[in-house]
């Protein structure tokens, strides 16, 4: 990078974070550091909700993904609106009468104590992990484009998010969060609007090859339980993914609950329900148009360019070269099948199209085998080495490609990202762990100052610990996968929870408690014989399925063991009502 980048990239980041603390600095209690003083408005919420679900995984994954995968991603999101509306019919209204900091609050008061520790409990496990990936996930791919070490770049990160969170608490993770919006979607905008300046043919040519390769396969109506996206895994398994991130996870409840009213709150999670299907829609496509961008200019074999500097430094060199002059070879004669495919089009000769379009998707699947062979090469060479790419391919057509200055506002925006879903997570496990084990169960009698100083040390410790995480952590299959897979494992059991509290009044906490652990056990021996055959059935489930597949079964258990039981007896506070 020039310096121009390197001075942009810190001194957006360091702005940001300046901002965040002149404008929070200072609450003096507990209600103020928690929930930022309810006076946001219902735009800050909105894009504060949308920032903290937009790690950096989803700028750094999500083009990658759409470049190997196409569109169908999008799928994943069908069931977000949905979800929105739910929430805010059903669960805002609940948490806003009891006046909660936190969601697990309210399981006390429908179930009992040890439910509500419990499903706390699954969330800072969960959550916890996920903070580590949160900074692990833009570390391990920015170590590697900027030369840094690892271990240096996750404390970089970590150490921005921890000193403006521990000093403004709530209020400042989501004034910060209105800068760091702007910077990620303007810095993603102005790379999709160069990328396709970029393509040396008109941009209805560069749909037209998009779609003849497959990469603008948007919506699968066929149903199949192995598919990870299609119509119905998003608008069914997605769907309650949704409704316990958003409406049960603190990561995303902890935004909300600091509007200035009911209908501010509300306000605010329709637009992130409006809003994130184009947002996701706009990422997808940036990632779709870099793809075209390569069948014009030759993309690297593999696109982590130091294990490819590693492998041309071995035994394996004159291999590599071999493979590496076929790989040309086939792009090149590609490269001609597709423009040719272009003036079939343009002459509509469907015939002279369909033969063209199958020549090409028959050397890409050459290509692809060759991509395989360079992999097997470094493997051969260091058997820990991640061949895995898809995360390193936006990031390395933005420093080939893109010119001095727009390449450290994109570096800016990757750290942008990790940096509010960062603050949002480790807001989130302070307050838990503040209100829903030490303020209710460990130290009962302390005063708002001392839950306040409390907070922002469990705040600096959850920060210690996602680094720490983060550097002892191995690369994903593709990261934002993984953070969708770990999320998968146990939202639908908190989830299930809080159904069961909401419409099955008569089931009561041993019940839903007992369910609850039964269902968490189900999905992790689900998980973990998952792709394999057990008793000559193979077992194949795409992981969003866990969280409707959770959800049911702490609902379905929760109502046979409260049968088996018999009627819960009545509360002191129930019966004088």
């Amino acid at each position: 990078m020039s310096y121009l980048d390197w001075a942009i990239m810190f001194g957006t980041l360091l702005a940001i974070a300046s901002y965040g603390i002149y404008k929070t600095y200072g609450p003096k209690d507990m209600d103020k550091y928690l929930r930022g003083g309810n006076d946001l408005s219902w735009w800050t919420i909105g894009l504060s909700i949308m920032a903290t679900q937009a790690s950096a995984i989803t700028f750094l994954s999500t083009p990658g993904q759409a470049y190997a995968d196409g569109m169908r991603f999008i799928q994943f999101y069908f069931g977000l609106p949905v979800a929105m509306i739910i929430i805010s019919v059903v669960f805002l209204p609940i948490y806003y009468r009891l006046k909660v900091y936190t969601a697990y609050e309210f399981l006390e008061s429908r179930f009992d104590l040890k439910t509500r520790t419990l499903t706390a409990g699954l969330f800072l496990i969960q959550r916890g992990l996920a903070a580590g990936i949160t900074i692990y996930a833009p570390s391990i791919i920015l170590s590697t484009l900027l030369g840094w070490n690892l271990t240096i770049t996750n404390i970089f990160i970590g150490l921005m998010v921890i000193i403006y969170t521990v000093s403004g608490g709530t209020k400042a993770v989501s004034i910060t969060q209105k800068q760091q919006m702007t910077v990620m979607m303007g810095g993603m905008i102005l790379a999709g609007i160069i990328v396709i300046q970029m393509i040396p043919v008109k941009f209805t040519e560069a749909l037209h090859l998009a779609g003849k390769m497959e990469k603008l396969n948007i919506v699968n109506f066929d149903f199949d339980l192995s598919d990870r996206y299609n119509f119905w895994s998003g608008v069914t398994g997605a769907l309650f993914l949704f409704l316990s991130y958003f409406g049960t996870d603190q990561s995303q409840v902890q935004r909300y609950l600091t509007g200035r009213s009911l209908t501010q709150s509300r306000m605010g999670l329709m637009m992130n329900g409006f809003l994130k299907v184009p947002m996701q829609f706009v990422i997808l496509f940036i990632g779709v148009m870099v793809f075209v961008f390569y069948q014009f200019f030759q993309p690297p074999v593999i696109f982590n360019t130091i294990q490819l500097d590693k492998l041309k430094q071995s035994e394996y060199l004159e291999e590599f070269d071999a493979l590496e002059k076929e790989y040309t070879e086939v792009f090149e004669s590609k490269s001609e099948r597709i423009q040719e495919m272009l003036q079939a089009i343009e002459s509509d000769n469907a015939i002279e199209t369909e033969q063209y379009q199958s020549e090409i998707f028959e050397h890409s699947q050459q290509q692809e085998q060759v991509r395989e062979q360079v992999k097997a090469l470094i493997v051969k060479h260091d058997p820990l080495a991640e061949t895995n790419d898809t995360d390193y391919v936006f990031m390395r057509f933005v420093m080939d490609y893109l010119p001095n200055g727009i390449v450290g506002l994109l570096f800016a925006v990757i750290f942008s990202a990790a940096m509010s879903s960062t603050a949002s997570e480790l807001n989130a496990l302070s307050s838990t762990t503040t209100i829903d084990i030490y303020k209710r169960s460990l130290h009962t009698s302390g005063s708002s100052r001392h839950y306040m100083l409390s907070s922002k040390w469990f705040t600096a410790l959850w920060g210690l610990f996602a680094v720490l995480f983060a550097t002892y952590a191995t690369l994903f299959e593709n990261l934002i996968q993984a953070v969708n897979l770990l999320g998968s494992l146990f939202y639908g059991t908190i989830l299930g929870i809080f159904l069961v509290g909401f419409f099955l009044k008569w089931v009561g906490g041993k019940a839903v408690f007992t369910a609850a652990i039964i269902a968490e056990l189900m999905i992790l021996t689900l998980h973990y014989f998952n792709g394999t055959s057990v008793y000559g059935f193979l077992v194949d489930v795409g992981y969003l399925w866990y969280n409707a597949i959770g959800c049911l079964l702490v609902m379905l258990m929760a109502m046979l063991i409260q049968g088996w039981r018999g009627p819960e007896p009545k509360s002191a506070s129930e019966s004088t009502e």
